[in-house]
């Protein structure tokens, strides 16, 4: 409680310096780094593709798996209800497509889009020059500033320097104001990068020490960012990459501590990524853009995969197969803006094919339904009466690796149905068959429906036996798996999993339902039917 007031009072008072330093009288002041010039220093890793520069050019912008048509208008003009789509457009991520372009018409398209941005945006407004966002888009235009300035006129080169230096000098004030920690490790990302970008020799290392004390504070000892959230683990990454590339030519201590923090978080990542290749839909985490995650994992230092705890995670691989559980463990004040009630959930897959997940985060055109796709029911996990886990306490979790058993025991039900549940996972038979019993030890009087929910992949189909003592799963690379129980009764219901290509993707469910009872126990099994 007094780490949330203290938050909340910071917050407060970080927003009012905030109101003022953004003050149209103060704001002057931001182009104090106008007559700076800035070169276009940052490695850019991303791939490029020639069909998004022609799409563009066509009025076609694709841009967070969404697809938005202009006809003929500017995209900064088009009022678009996706947040996902309106943020990859302000941040410029797209710039990457025109790396390798040497048609000069293409070369002019882009810095036509920059320009008309600076003509509606390029005077502060709280939505487009929040923290985050600005910081993105510097390090983007950064990235791709040879390409905005070659074929410019004066005028216009003189006009994306000065904005750009606008923004740079923005993040210096607001940087250090920001009561968002993403906020501030996104302004500090963004002004290391600035730093060597600017013309002349630079040899001081003042931005990679600030840089590297926001990251110390808001990563675990694993690496992990204390959101929780793989998605926002890549995010940052995909930033701090390129700015890694320029810090190291220093060769300093400094430099040598943000490659040692960014190798951890590069692990932490990849040990939350599915053998299907995608992470865990965690706490904000979703579908991820394959080409930008792989890209990521071709400048990891190397993988050491195997099972362990991390972050509040449980990690099991064996063989072929990766289970990832979370024990619902609630981030410190600041960092659980999407925070899942996601206790003893699991996500399930083996090669390259997910069996089991959760629905995932809502769609960015659904934002009313954001609540709903947090709760414990869009998750593999046991659940009573439908409701969500109390946030406290905190789950045990415990791992024995020479036996592949997970085990995780959570009294976030006790208060109110008077029992704690405890998940037990095992994989056997070098992944083959995935072993769970999920019991309710007492705490209390027991009541309730306790409901055990498996989340299945899109494209699995389901087949049941007529004794329905067994249920068959179809895969999509036509493997069987199968699927037996007991302890309660079993159905299937329908259920959704959110792609950030296709969108919400129907699939099914199978609901393992009974009372409450203390002492009892429902156990389940997945197993590879050999051919």
């Amino acid at each position: 409680m007094r780490s949330r007031l203290g938050f909340a009072v910071r917050r407060f008072a970080f927003g009012l310096a905030d109101t003022m330093v953004t003050l149209p009288i103060l704001r002057w002041t931001w182009r104090g780094l106008a007559d700076d010039a800035f070169t276009g220093a940052l490695h850019e890793f991303r791939p490029a593709d020639r069909e998004a520069v022609r799409d563009m050019m066509a009025g076609r912008y694709l841009l967070a798996s969404k697809l938005i048509e202009t006809h003929g208008l500017s995209p900064f003009a088009i009022p678009v209800d996706h947040a996902d789509w309106w943020f990859n457009l302000h941040g410029f991520s797209w710039l990457r497509h025109f790396r390798d372009v040497d048609d000069s018409g293409e070369r002019h398209f882009a810095r036509t889009l920059v320009l008309d941005w600076i003509g509606r945006e390029g005077r502060f407004g709280r939505q487009t020059w929040a923290p985050a966002l600005t910081a993105q888009r510097v390090l983007n235009w950064l990235r791709h500033l040879p390409l905005l300035l070659d074929g410019a006129t004066p005028e216009q080169a003189k006009t994306i320097q000065r904005v750009l230096g606008a923004q740079i000098q923005s993040l210096k004030l607001r940087g250090r104001l920001a009561a968002d920690p993403g906020d501030a490790l996104f302004a500090a990302i963004a002004l290391a990068g600035a730093q060597y970008c600017e013309q002349g020799e630079h040899t001081d290392t003042r931005r990679i020490d600030r840089l590297n004390r926001i990251l110390a504070a808001q990563l675990d000892a694993d690496g992990l960012h204390r959101s929780r959230n793989p998605k926002l683990q890549l995010q940052l990454l995909v930033e701090l990459v390129s700015v890694r590339r320029v810090a190291s030519q220093l060769k300093s201590d400094a430099s040598l501590e943000l490659a040692a923090q960014i190798d951890r978080m590069h692990e932490s990542l990849d040990a939350l990524t599915l053998s299907s290749g995608e992470p865990a839909y965690f706490n904000g985490g979703g579908h991820l853009p394959h080409d930008v995650l792989i890209a990521i994992q071709a400048n990891a230092a190397g993988h050491q995969r195997r099972s362990k705890l991390l972050g509040g995670y449980g990690i099991l691989r064996a063989g072929e197969a990766v289970v990832i559980a979370d024990s619902g463990r609630i981030p410190p004040p600041g960092f659980a803006e999407n925070v899942h009630a996601s206790p003893l959930a699991l996500e399930f897959s083996h090669g390259s094919e997910l069996i089991l997940g959760s629905c995932g985060p809502a769609p960015a055109d659904l934002a009313a339904s954001k609540a709903l796709f947090r709760q414990g029911i869009a998750h593999s996990a046991p659940t009573i009466d439908s409701e969500n886990a109390s946030p406290t306490p905190p789950a045990q979790m415990t791992l024995a690796p020479a036996d592949q058993l997970l085990s995780i025991t959570t009294a976030a039900y006790a208060r109110r149905f008077g029992v704690d549940l405890e998940r037990r996972i095992t994989l056997l038979s070098g992944g083959t068959t995935l072993v769970g019993q999920d019991r309710m030890i007492a705490h209390g009087t027991a009541s309730g429906t306790i409901a055990v929910r498996f989340h299945l992949a899109p494209g699995v189909r389901l087949q049941r036996n007529r004794d329905e003592s067994m249920v068959r799963l179809h895969l999509p690379n036509g493997a069987i798996w199968s699927f037996l129980w007991e302890g309660a009764a079993c159905r299937d219901e329908e259920s959704v999993r959110q792609s950030a290509y296709v969108g919400l993707h129907k699939t099914r469910q199978l609901v393992l339902e009974t009372r409450v009872v203390a002492g009892s126990e429902i156990a389940w099994i997945f197993t590879l039917e050999q051919p």
